[in-house]
């Protein structure tokens, strides 16, 4: 919306820290009428962050920086944008605002970085107009956004079913990744489409969490969390992006405790046991030449936090 009345407005801007997620499970129901697959997904937050600053402007822009910047769309569809625009309508007021997505989250990397930018959007304008929202209205808007976004205002450790926007925390200890990034990324539905042409004349399961899964990542044990990973859309990924198992190999064989791919891919992530071992599975990785570059990250790590800007009154 355009025009409407400014409530509160911080003319300072907001600035809000948002993070990644690895699926260390990922069930794939059937296709549902409406298109959508119902799902069991466990997320992990990890810490690799964007961060998102919204200072009032005469209209609503977007820009971005860093690593891939040039493949973020900055018109009206960018989901930071989406994210003010329905945040606006709901208040009536004027989404005239300047969003900047400094990105250090893969784009297109099944890691949820237009997701974490739209839930980074969605705090700090409400922190930038004053309106202190609970949670629960926040996370219904972020379900109309798209299915990873509530977890990406949240964080932490949760379960995601339905199509993954209803979330129940679970308990997680602390776990060591790295990340692998790949040249180029996968469309989401690109590959759930070519994870229904891999299931055509099959009987697809109902998704169900893994009680093997879930307990290892409430004992913070890395061995069993490495024997229970699972991702459905990883035949898919892998059969429009063959490579990524060389890359799979590659970490593996450097000593990772499981490897996979995140999500929709095409990122592949490796459970490592420390530090140490963190840093001597990336190195082997980028020597490999099967990624473009690789992260390391903890997890679990917290949704989005504000960093600047007023607190809630």
């Amino acid at each position: 919306m355009s025009g409407g009345v400014r409530r509160g407005v911080h003319a300072d801007g907001v600035t809000v820290r948002v993070p990644a997620k690895v699926n260390v499970q990922l069930a794939v129901g059937a296709a549902r009428p409406d298109g959508f697959h119902d799902l069991a997904n466990v997320f992990l937050a990890v810490s690799l962050y964007d961060e998102v600053t919204v200072t009032p402007a005469d209209e609503l822009t977007v820009t971005c920086s860093g690593p891939d910047a040039d493949q973020v769309p900055l018109d009206r569809t960018n989901l930071a944008a989406r994210a003010a625009q329905t945040l606006a309508a709901r208040h009536g007021l004027s989404d005239a605002v300047h969003i900047h997505i400094a990105k250090k989250i893969p784009v297109a990397g099944g890691m949820a970085g237009g997701s974490a930018d739209g839930a980074g959007a969605l705090l700090a304008c409400d922190l930038l107009w004053g309106l202190n929202s609970p949670v629960q209205d926040l996370l219904e808007i972020c379900a109309e956004l798209g299915s990873d976004v509530p977890f990406s205002l949240l964080g932490g450790a949760a379960l995601g079913t339905g199509r993954g926007e209803l979330l129940t925390p679970v308990g997680a200890g602390t776990f060591h990744w790295v990340f692998a990034v790949a040249d180029g990324g996968l469309s989401t539905p690109a590959v759930f489409r070519e994870f229904d042409r891999l299931a055509e004349g099959r009987d697809v399961p109902a998704p169900e969490a893994s009680p093997a899964l879930l307990a290892a990542l409430a004992a913070g044990d890395p061995d069993a969390l490495a024997a229970a990973l699972a991702n459905d859309l990883q035949p898919a990924a892998l059969s429009l992006r063959p490579g990524l198992a060389a890359t799979l190999a590659a970490g593996t064989e450097a000593g990772a405790l499981a490897g996979l791919v995140s999500g929709s891919g095409p990122t592949t992530a490796f459970l490592v046991r420390d530090e140490e071992a963190a840093a001597k599975v990336a190195a082997a990785l980028e020597a490999s030449g099967t990624c473009r570059t690789t992260r390391t990250a903890t997890s679990p790590a917290p949704g989005a936090t504000r960093l600047t800007g007023p607190h809630p009154g």
